[in-house]
């Protein structure tokens, strides 16, 4: 939903699920949905070539959106639909909408979720701790939009997934916005999502005095406001926590929350550490050198659109998303997590889009979603995945002596 000059963004994302995940490039298409601009230089540019009208608003807006999908399944009844760059206000209520019912998923909600549950999860194997620890921890969530509780539900789900009850799930969460951590004093201003992680105290509370009273564990930062964790905020931190989880989400690189080395810096190397953003090795004046991992949605979107689609499965699962984490997070090796990193390492990416694809069509499998696998392909997962996988490589052409 970016109108008419967002059309790079589908074309980048699909050309990711072709050359990361596999996907062929004639079984993809992009697709922009303009309904207006209520951009006034856009309005009067002679030379835009988008919709010049306000833009639609309310249910003549989700009138157009159902009308597509309806159509687009029509023409294909077995198509993946990937949401991407809807406002949070509508992309919650458009997932809510067709989840259950169709095959769709929201990137930016659900892929951002399993891609940072997955970086967390590598961040306890790198403290030592089991996956199951993941309902010990204090999550502090700068960012209330659709992606900071999109990856709210994401951990919370892998919280019940390993046995913790909903209240205890609940209260690992602390999720601030501009005006503070959500408090249920502020209901009638919150999204049923946003409610359900609203804290009976302290509402209001800065992200300092979140750092103080409560003594987080981790901070994942989805604020687009670049160097939000200063330096007294990471280094409070760093005092209440062993080796703090700090994930500063955001980006491009100058909306960052803060960077590569200052996180390092400022807790001395103990720090576990990705971004939204791309940053280089950070050597500390002691000669330790650490390598910061990007935080990428490439990493999981590309495997679940590839197992999804291969085994005919009717809808993306909550389960499908935790399976995706607990598949990338277990593909690092130790020696990776030695270095500091909690993601793999890029020049991988394929054989991590066919593990995740693997775990989706399991879980399919499991759930009787695998419509389209016959004995064959069940009783070698592997290779009926790496066989219908797409290889960008030109095949030879050789000229035929008369």
């Amino acid at each position: 939903d970016l109108g008419c000059n967002g059309m790079g963004i589908p074309i980048g994302k699909l050309s990711l699920y072709c050359a990361a995940g596999g996907i062929a490039p004639h079984r993809v298409l992009p697709v922009v949905i303009d309904v207006g601009t209520d951009n006034e230089e856009l309005l009067n540019d002679k030379f835009y070539l988008g919709v010049q009208k306000p833009r639609l608003q309310g249910s003549k807006y989700y009138h157009l959106v159902d009308e597509f999908i309806q159509a687009v399944r029509h023409r294909w009844p077995n198509v993946l639909i990937q949401f991407e760059d809807f406002s949070s206000d509508k992309a919650q209520k458009l997932l809510n909408k067709y989840r259950d019912d169709i095959l769709c998923f929201n990137d930016d909600i659900q892929g951002t979720g399993a891609t940072t549950l997955a970086g967390v999860l590598g961040a306890l194997r790198a403290k030592g701790e089991l996956p199951t620890s993941l309902g010990d921890q204090r999550i502090l969530i700068a960012g209330a939009g659709s992606a900071g509780i999109g990856v709210a539900q994401v951990l919370y789900q892998a919280m019940l997934e390993h046995g913790r009850s909903e209240e205890e799930a609940k209260n690992c969460f602390f999720i601030a916005d501009e005006k503070g951590l959500l408090g249920t004093e502020r209901l009638d201003q919150l999204s049923p999502e946003q409610a359900m992680f609203a804290r009976d105290t302290d509402g209001g509370l800065s992200l300092n005095e979140i750092v103080n009273k409560h003594k987080p564990t981790m901070i994942l930062g989805m604020t687009a406001v670049g160097g939000l964790f200063s330096e007294k905020l990471i280094r409070d931190m760093d005092k209440h926590c062993e080796r703090p989880i700090i994930f500063p989400l955001s980006n491009p690189t100058i909306k960052a929350e803060c960077s590569a080395e200052q996180a390092f810096e400022w807790t001395d190397g103990r720090c576990i550490f990705a971004s939204g953003s791309p940053f280089d090795p950070v050597q500390l004046k002691d000669g330790r050198t650490f390598y910061p991992t990007q935080c990428n949605n490439m990493f999981v979107f590309p495997g679940i659109g590839l197992g999804v689609t291969l085994c005919g499965a009717k809808t993306v699962t909550d389960r499908m998303l935790y399976v995706a984490a607990e598949a990338l997070a277990n593909y690092l090796t130790e020696d990776e997590l030695s270095q500091g990193k909690v993601f793999p390492d890029l020049s991988t990416i394929r054989d991590v889009s066919k593990k995740v694809a693997i775990a989706v069509i399991e879980e399919a499998i499991r759930t009787g979603q695998a419509s389209r696998l016959d004995e064959k392909a069940l009783a070698d997962l592997d290779a009926f995945v790496q066989k219908k996988m797409y290889d960008p490589v030109y095949v030879p052409l050789i000229e035929k002596k008369a």
